[in-house]
């Protein structure tokens, strides 16, 4: 069982940058972020394909966020621009055993997370 371990969040202010970090075991296939803010549902945010060829991103996000992955290290990142007081959460990566989707249903996570807040 591959497991996942999120880093790199923190406290920045409104109109700054952070990169996370999602660190696997072992070999993954389409790969992709949620989050979680306080009293509200998880939500999908962003997927890459096995291969990073593909990507899809919630409107959001869409824009702000890139998601990307390096294979030969087993890591894939989001890099997170132009932060807003609402994208305060807990920010958790998952995979998939599919090789690209963009059905959150398709995912699976179990990382602690890592916490991101942005300060207006």
């Amino acid at each position: 069982q591959v497991q996942l371990v999120e880093s790199g969040g923190g406290l920045v202010q409104a109109g700054g940058s952070l990169r996370l970090s999602c660190a696997a075991s072992g070999r993954t296939f389409s790969m992709g972020w949620f989050r979680q803010a306080p009293g509200k549902e998880r939500e999908f945010i962003a997927a890459i394909s096995w291969q990073g060829s593909s990507t899809y991103y919630a409107d959001s996000v869409k824009g702000r966020f890139t998601i990307s992955r390096d294979n030969s290290k087993n890591m894939m990142f989001l890099q997170m621009n132009s932060l807003k007081p609402e994208d305060t959460a807990v920010y958790y990566c998952a995979k998939s055993d599919i090789g690209y989707s963009t059905n959150q249903y398709d995912y699976d996570y179990g990382g602690q997370g890592t916490q991101v807040t942005v300060s207006s």
